[in-house]
This record gives C-alpha cells, sequence and structure tokens, in this order.
C-alpha cells in the first residue's frame, strides 16, 4: 500500500472510532474509555509515522509550510489526548475534550489529504511512495503492539522538528 493510501485509510479508521464515541449513552463508560484507548492509540501511532517517515520524505519548498502546519496541528491534539489520559470518562470535562479533539483531528485530515497529498502526488513518484508507505506500515504495526498513546506526555512540549 502506498503511503497516501495508508494515512487515508488510517484517518478513516479514526473517524469511524470518533463515530463510535459519538454515539455512546451518557452511561457508558467503560465503552467510553476503551474507544478513548482505540482512538488515541492510533493517532499516537499515527502522528509518530507522518512525523519520522512521511514528513520528513516529502519536505520540499512546495509542501514545507503544510508541514510546519501539521506538526503544529499534531502538538495541539497530543496535548488533549495527554489531558485526556489524565482524566477518567465521567469527568464532566472528558466529553467536551473528546469533542475538541475529534474537530482538530478532522480539520487537519481535511487539510492533508486536500492540500498536503496533492503535493505530495506531484513530489514522490509511485516507487516511493510504495517505499515509504510499507515502511510506514511497518513501523505503524510495530507502535500498535503497545500502548504508543503512553509516549504523548511526552511529546507536548513542542512540535517535531521537520
Amino acid at each position: 500500500m502506498n503511503a497516501l493510501e495508508l494515512l487515508e485509510q488510517q484517518h478513516e479508521e479514526v473517524k469511524k472510532l470518533f463515530a463510535q464515541y459519538g454515539k455512546l449513552p451518557d452511561h457508558a463508560d467503560a465503552r467510553r474509555s476503551e474507544l478513548f484507548k482505540k482512538i488515541a492509540d492510533r493517532l499516537a501511532a499515527h502522528t509518530t509515522i507522518e512525523e519520522l517517515y512521511f514528513y520528513p520524505s516529502t519536505k520540499s519548498e512546495r509542501t514545507e509550510d503544510e508541514l510546519r502546519e501539521a506538526v503544529e496541528e499534531h502538538l495541539s491534539a497530543k496535548r488533549i489526548i495527554a489531558d485526556l489520559l489524565e482524566m477518567e470518562p465521567d469527568d464532566e470535562e472528558f466529553d467536551a475534550k473528546m469533542k475538541v479533539l475529534q474537530e482538530q483531528i478532522e480539520h487537519h485530515v481535511e487539510e492533508e489529504e486536500e492540500e498536503l497529498f496533492k503535493k505530495v502526488r506531484k513530489l514522490l513518484s509511485k516507487e516511493q511512495l510504495e517505499d515509504l508507505g510499507i515502511q510506514m506500515e511497518q513501523e505503524f504495526e510495530t507502535l500498535m503492539k503497545g500502548e504508543p498513546r503512553r509516549n504523548i506526555p511526552a511529546e507536548t512540549d513542542h512540535a517535531a522538528p521537520l
């Protein structure tokens, strides 16, 4: 799978998890906690592979502004996740923070898919995208064997370098 297809697939998976979370009844705290952990793990692993592999591989004069904004958006999302990791699902602010996280992720995904990915398609060959996708998918799978959300609090001081 090429890098763009992989990222789009992961975007869709998180979107579906947020939709499931939004449909939960107020008293379903165990299910809320479970869904939050799934979302946080996927976002943690996803941002890691973007920051380690995708962004550096796609950095150019044409993409630099979008990439700088993307790592700042990652930082903002990580800070919300770090807050949520310290809360319980029955906390009265938990759902509000989850909604803000969802909105930020939706905005980030929209900009990536509509702006950055178009530029990347012109920047990298199909072969380069395939090779990058393989590398990113392997790293993602490795990260998902653990609990990548646990790494988030240590990543909230500053945006990842480009």
